[in-house]
Formats: C-alpha cells, sequence, structure tokens
C-alpha cells in the first residue's frame, strides 16, 4: 500500500527498513553519546571511552556496530584508529534530536524556578 501526504510520496519499504535499523543502532544511549561525541568532532576509542565514560571494549563494540551500520567511518593514523562521522545528514539527524529534547530539559528545569521567583 502506497500512500502520499501533501507532497511526499511513502517512501518504499526497503527505505523503511533501513531507516528503522539505523534508528535501532541509535536506540542506545552509548551508542547514541558515540555518534554525539563524533559529531563534534573525530576521536580515538581511547578518547571516545573517556569521554562517554565507558569501558575500552565497550566502546570498541558499540563502534563495531555502528561502523557495519555505516553510521560511523574510521582511518588509520600510524596505530591508531581514528572514527568519525562522515554523512552530515546523520549529524544533523543526531544533533536535532539531542539538542531539541536538552533544550526542553532545560526549558522544564527553569520552570520551578521562574514560577518561584514570579511568586506562584
Amino acid at each position: 500500500m502506497s500512500g502520499r501526504v501533501g507532497d511526499f510520496d511513502d517512501p518504499p519499504a526497503e527505505v523503511l527498513t533501513e531507516a528503522a535499523a539505523a534508528f535501532g543502532m541509535l536506540a542506545a544511549a552509548a551508542r547514541l553519546h558515540i555518534v554525539w561525541a563524533l559529531a563534534q568532532g573525530e576521536s580515538d576509542v581511547t578518547g571516545l571511552a573517556e569521554r562517554v565514560g565507558g569501558a575500552l571494549p565497550a566502546v570498541s563494540q558499540h563502534l563495531s556496530k555502528l561502523k557495519l551500520a555505516g553510521l560511523v567511518s574510521s582511518r588509520r593514523e600510524g596505530r591508531r584508529q581514528v572514527y568519525y562521522v562522515d554523512d552530515p545528514d546523520v549529524v544533523t539527524v543526531v544533533r536535532l534530536m539531542v539538542g531539541q529534547l536538552a533544550a526542553r530539559a532545560a526549558e522544564d528545569d527553569a520552570a520551578p524556578r521562574r514560577l518561584r521567583r514570579a511568586g506562584a
């Protein structure tokens, strides 16, 4: 069944399946944090483990999964593997979602303070 909403045709089932798999990879907080960090700039596994607060083997395993899913790429620099997100669309989606949720959380945290100051 194919549909149309406004100016958009429904994507083919294969595209939806691929998108669901990509979102599934980002459904784990640790992997989302890794992609968020890599959206800010490239890093090796040691730097990522320090930044996201994960054990080196766990972060390495997450990176392998993200790489297989095509969300993360890597290159060798001497003895170290450097990871990065080279898809600007992935960076946009992650920054938009995390940024919006962070802004909402900040507004929710500020609301009680505003009410107290206003005397409510």
